[in-house]
């Protein structure tokens, strides 16, 4: 009989600690802070943890230590890779140290972040990563009341809410119209995402002006689409601004996804890549270094993003002062495209 009460009851850390050789305390230690146990030791307890099925309780460790060890992270999609990178930074480093992530995506819309904010506070997640620095007063205002640590991913705030990681979208996209214009192009145009309430499309688009202006050439607004970041928008777009005027040399798309999908646009129809217009993007992605030509675009750090984002988190966790804005920079790859 009390084998049999044994077995249908949940384990506990007891029996995992018993199983192992070791105190609970000791166990407990093991799953909120590995670093703080033997290696050793923690073998141990992970081969007792899979040997006896044991679940921890994570809101009972939470109310006993005010400590979820939860992360909350808005970004805007999953569908792109570039966001997959910084999500793997993250993971990387929080993964080491007990934490777990909790990902939600706000479709580039502030009042479906507010919403995943709010309910991430009300999980009592340890810290919160944001995508970009685009939010409504209601979500600063949460956050601020909540005080829980808020990194700011991919753009570089003047005022962050608490710290940030990122490099300049405006000092990314200036680059490249530079680029192009040292290489004799004359008429370029672009290719962005949609800015309404995305901060980094709007830096993007911006730098691009300004590129054109500090190189004495005047932006022309029939040069200019925005569209979703979609391989087939990119196509769409560059065959339209080609059919709006022929004479356009160069095409800058603010988005590796665009520039892909315009340069593809370019195969199928045999039109030859720069000699009848030159394409670069932004992003660095490994399907432009892959693709004939090979893509000119801007590469920027998106993996330790994730990484410098989820150390930064922990230090203000562990109470170590606000207010740090990282700039990670970005590296332009001149391609055969341009």
């Amino acid at each position: 009989m009390p084998r049999r009460i044994l077995a249908d009851r949940p384990t506990t850390m007891a029996d995992v600690a018993r199983r192992a050789g070791v105190a609970a305390i000791t166990v407990s230690r093991a799953l909120s802070n590995p670093a703080q146990v033997s290696a050793a030791t923690l073998a141990r307890i992970q081969r007792a943890i899979a040997e006896s099925g044991y679940v921890r309780h994570a809101l009972a460790g939470s109310l006993a230590s005010n400590a979820t060890r939860c992360i909350g992270v808005v970004v805007p999609v999953l569908s792109n890779s570039i966001f997959a990178d910084t999500l793997q930074g993250l993971s990387e480093v929080f993964e080491e140290q007990g934490y777990r992530l909790l990902i939600a995506c706000s479709q580039y819309d502030p009042l479906r972040e507010q919403r995943i904010v709010e309910a991430f506070i009300g999980q009592r997640v340890d810290g919160i990563a944001l995508t970009g620095v685009t939010h409504s007063g209601p979500t600063r205002a949460m956050l601020a009341r909540a005080r829980i640590p808020v990194v700011q991913m991919w753009n570089l705030p003047t005022r962050p809410l608490d710290c940030a990681v990122g490099f300049s979208n405006f000092d990314a996209a200036r680059a490249m119209v530079r680029h192009l214009f040292s290489r004799g192009y004359r008429r370029i145009a672009y290719i962005g995402g949609l800015t309404y309430k995305n901060d980094r499309t709007q830096a993007r688009e911006r730098g691009y002006r300004q590129g054109l202006a500090e190189a004495g050439l005047r932006v022309k607004e029939s040069h200019v689409r925005r569209t979703p970041f979609e391989f087939e928008n990119g196509a769409a777009a560059l065959s339209d601004l080609i059919e709006t005027d022929p004479s356009i040399d160069a095409v800058f798309a603010a988005s590796d996804v665009l520039a892909v999908g315009a340069l593809l646009h370019c195969l199928r129809r045999d039109w030859p890549v720069p000699r009848k217009v030159a394409l670069a993007g932004l992003d660095g992605s490994p399907i432009g270094a892959l693709i004939k030509p090979e893509l000119t675009s801007i590469r920027f750090p998106r993996h330790q993003i994730g990484v410098r984002s989820a150390e930064l988190l922990l230090d203000r966790i562990r109470g170590r002062a606000a207010g740090v804005v990282e700039d990670l920079g970005f590296e332009l790859i001149a391609g055969g495209s341009a």
